[in-house]
């Protein structure tokens, strides 16, 4: 199996399971900021295979922003001639391009999301949640009343606003209120996701906009890039370097892991069915397993399929604060999202890492992602 063939069978799984919801954006605008991101990589792909699948109807006219801070990525670069998509260099911190392009959809995806990355830029990633929100939900307010008002708005929060929940809360369902730092070295994007759901509630209820919010619980798959420095993507470099995967804990924290497809699946489900103002949890509700067996799962896959010889090696970080405020247990209480929008995962973890890691071999080299 190559990437390729990876791409094509998620993207196959991603529109056949979002027909519906896709037939709703036929002829519509939609914007994405922070298109060029991990989550960003399926959200625009499974856009532009309904175009090219979808003859028969109008083309959904595709706009994506972003600061390209990390980078022009060269998947995004190959899509420029495409007439269904536009890709505009923007910070979304900042004033929005005047133009006059009514986005009928919006999905506000631009943050950094990469712990290691996020607590070297703490002011930019608070700058995105929070005035590039501000300036989106602004845009929507103003449209409101016209002929060609916003007809949904995605926020992409995190279950990192959860922070560390008690056993009790244990899977976590929308309800529950977090147990979170305000001042530790994590605070600037867990605190800034929870203030931007607070203003995205708000707006929904005090003037009737169709705003929805995603939290999504440990997405994983083509996307990440190998560089991204969050935990699949540190043991991915490792296995394909053919090195031993160095763990800086103990390994104990659990999470429960979901495959890219089926949370972009469930993202654009709360795009087009969720109710204004609603948060919705994105992700697996099982297995819960620990860090240390997540790569022991890898190894095995990688041992089979790559011959790879390495192991499980602890070390402990220089970075200080790398373990401050890091949750011991992520798990989602889904029933929500199963019940309102319809969002049924059905990808595995044996499968959806089977899929990551031939994406990975693919793209183990930065400069070719």
């Amino acid at each position: 199996m190559k990437a390729n063939d990876v791409i094509e069978k998620d993207l196959i799984y991603i529109t056949s399971n979002l027909r519906d919801e896709f037939n709703k954006l036929n002829g519509k605008n939609l914007l994405i900021t922070g298109g060029a991101g991990f989550l960003g990589y399926y959200l625009i792909k499974s856009i532009l295979y309904w175009n090219d699948y979808n003859k028969n109807n109008n083309s959904v006219n595709l706009y994506v922003y972003d600061n390209f801070a990390r980078g022009f990525p060269k998947w995004i670069s190959i899509l420029k001639s495409r007439n269904d998509i536009n890709i505009v260099e923007h910070d979304i911190s900042n004033p929005l391009p005047k133009n006059n392009i009514l986005f009928s959809y919006i999905i506000h995806a631009a943050s950094i999301a990469s712990p290691i990355y996020y607590r070297l830029h703490p002011i930019e990633t608070m700058d995105a949640n929070v005035q590039g929100l501000r300036k989106l939900l602004d845009y929507t307010l103003k449209r409101q009343n016209t002929i060609q008002p916003v007809e949904s708005f995605l926020f992409f929060s995190t279950s990192e606003i959860y922070g560390d929940p008690t056993s009790d809360y244990i899977p976590t369902p929308e309800t529950y209120r977090g147990n979170v730092s305000c001042t530790g070295p994590r605070a600037c994007y867990d605190e800034s996701k929870r203030y931007g759901e607070t203003l995205c509630v708000n707006f929904a209820k005090y003037y009737n906009l169709p705003i929805k919010i995603a939290r999504p619980f440990n997405n994983y798959g083509p996307g990440l890039k190998i560089n991204d420095r969050r935990v699949i993507s540190d043991f991915a470099r490792n296995i394909f370097a053919n090195e031993d995967i160095v763990m800086f804990s103990d390994g104990s924290p659990t999470r429960t892991f979901c495959y890219v497809a089926d949370a972009i699946v469930g993202y654009y489900k709360i795009l087009i069915n969720g109710s204004k103002g609603e948060v919705y949890n994105i992700g697996l509700e099982k297995p819960e397993i620990s860090i240390k067996e997540f790569a022991e799962l890898m190894i095995h896959l990688s041992k089979k399929h790559f011959g790879y010889t390495g192991k499980i090696v602890y070390k402990i970080s220089k970075d200080q604060g790398y373990l401050t405020d890091v949750p011991n247990r992520r798990c989602p209480d889904i029933t929500k999202a199963r019940s309102q929008i319809g969002y049924s995962p059905s990808i595995d973890i044996d499968e959806g890492l089977f899929r990551t890691m031939y994406w990975y071999r693919d793209n183990s080299n930065v400069e070719e992602e």
